[in-house]
């Protein structure tokens, strides 16, 4: 029989899907009065507070008797699009069948808040309070457009609402296997952000006379097939070579050891190998405004994500290693620091410390998130902040949920929402007594 608290995760996710918080627009006011409701019944202090008044977030609190740290379970409750069309159980339905819970946010990441809330819940209700600090519980807004209206905002307008000393979010957590035994990827770190114009120059003709102009788009030609052919090469922080060490290999030779991740499973270099350095991923390309003109200039829009710790000296090395240095121009469209927090601290130790009990020969290994969260915001709020991305997933494997991240079919197996909110509740004990 299932848990009481993975019952209590499972009825709460239910009922956070079936509000639609496709965002845009998001109208997430609803699903946040109702997790107001849950956790004020639960005997949690609560408020909403929003920049606009369709959109608010919800900050909850549980005082303790005596001063300690303030461990924050940090979520959002809005998602991105569905077409019902595409799957199998509605994607607002909320469907618990052949052992999942199926819809919109059951992966990103009504799941982990779900969960989080009911731990909190029951500690509250079973009469349990911290010993020192305090507990918040924080769901926000607008995180799949970045945060202006959440995160960013909250931390920005009332930083002494959400102020914290450790945070968990999203991020990490599924399981994967490897060299035999169990991993479960703890989030320390996010990639930043470099996207930059790639420019190539010509004259202008008419098209129909093919060699009277210099054609601009055609100079791409070899730019692209320059990108499609390789990456730049690696350049290890702290993160990936703990990562990599963690697995067993010698992060001294990281080619050596993506080769052989690649001979045990194709997957895993995949899912991996963007945290070990600068990536460049063309996305757009734009050339001529009249079919008939034979365009003067040709522009490319490149994704580039970038480890923290490294900027944009990394990035033109990059650049020029894949693509030369001439026969083209870069200019800079977006510059955001990657962001992390440190690998060794108690928290670490308490997370790994409890997956070992729970799931025994298993291990932590820290990761590089290629894209971003919320936490980017609290890392820069709070720099003292230890912020890590867990939302731990015993059942259903990294390979099996990754690729239904904003995905049709999204679903999660509902004895992970009872091995994760366990273990919100038991850190929750365990750091504030």
């Amino acid at each position: 029989m299932p848990s009481d608290l993975q019952q209590e995760a499972t009825e709460l996710l239910q009922q956070l899907v079936r509000f639609d918080t496709v965002n845009p627009p998001g109208n997430e006011r609803a699903a946040q009065e109702h997790l107001a409701a849950y956790l004020t019944a639960a005997g949690f202090e609560c408020e909403l507070l929003g920049a606009v008044p369709e959109r608010p977030n919800l900050v909850a609190r549980l005082r303790g008797s005596g001063d300690g740290p303030t461990l924050c379970y940090l979520g959002h409750v809005d998602t991105v699009l569905a077409n019902p069309q595409e799957w199998t159980h509605g994607p607002w339905s909320g469907d618990v069948s052949d052992g999942y819970l199926w819809g919109r946010g059951a992966l990103d990441m009504k799941s982990q808040v779900a969960a989080e809330i009911a731990a909190a819940a029951s500690l509250a209700r079973g009469g349990w309070r911290p010993a020192r600090g305090e507990l918040l519980i924080v769901a926000v807004v607008d995180e799949e457009t970045g945060g202006a209206l959440g995160a960013e905002w909250i931390t920005t307008t009332h930083p002494d609402r959400v102020r914290c000393d450790l945070l968990l979010n999203e991020g990490g957590g599924a399981v994967f296997e490897y060299g035999g035994r169990r991993r479960y990827g703890v989030c320390c770190a996010e990639k930043g952000v470099f996207r930059f114009t790639l420019t190539t120059d010509g004259v202008a003709a008419h098209a129909s006379q093919p060699k009277m102009g210099d054609n601009a788009l055609l100079k791409m030609a070899p730019l692209l097939a320059a990108l499609g052919a390789r990456q730049p090469s690696y350049e290890l922080t702290a993160e990936p070579a703990a990562f990599l060490r963690g697995l067993g290999h010698d992060a001294d030779d990281p080619q050596g050891a993506v080769a052989q991740m690649g001979q045990v499973d194709p997957r895993l270099v995949t899912m991996f190998e963007p945290m070990l350095g600068v990536t460049l991923t063309p996305t757009r390309i734009s050339a001529s405004e009249k079919i008939n003109v034979i365009p003067s200039r040709a522009e490319l829009k490149v994704d580039c994500r970038v480890p923290p710790g490294l900027g944009q000296p990394e990035v033109r090395r990059a650049i020029a290693e894949v693509l030369g240095e001439n026969g083209f121009r870069i200019d800079f469209n977006e510059q955001v620091i990657g962001n992390r927090s440190p690998i060794d601290t108690s928290l670490m130790d308490s997370i790994s410390r409890w997956i070992g009990e729970q799931d025994p020969g298993a291990e932590t290994v820290p990761v590089i998130l290629p894209g971003f969260t919320d936490s980017r915001h609290f890392r820069e709020a709070f720099p003292d902040c230890v912020a890590y991305g867990f939302f731990p997933q015993r059942h259903q494997s990294l390979f099996e949920t990754s690729p239904l991240v904003h995905s049709a079919n999204e679903r999660i197996d509902v004895r992970d929402l009872g091995f994760a909110a366990a273990f919100f509740e038991q850190l929750a004990r365990e750091l504030l007594g």
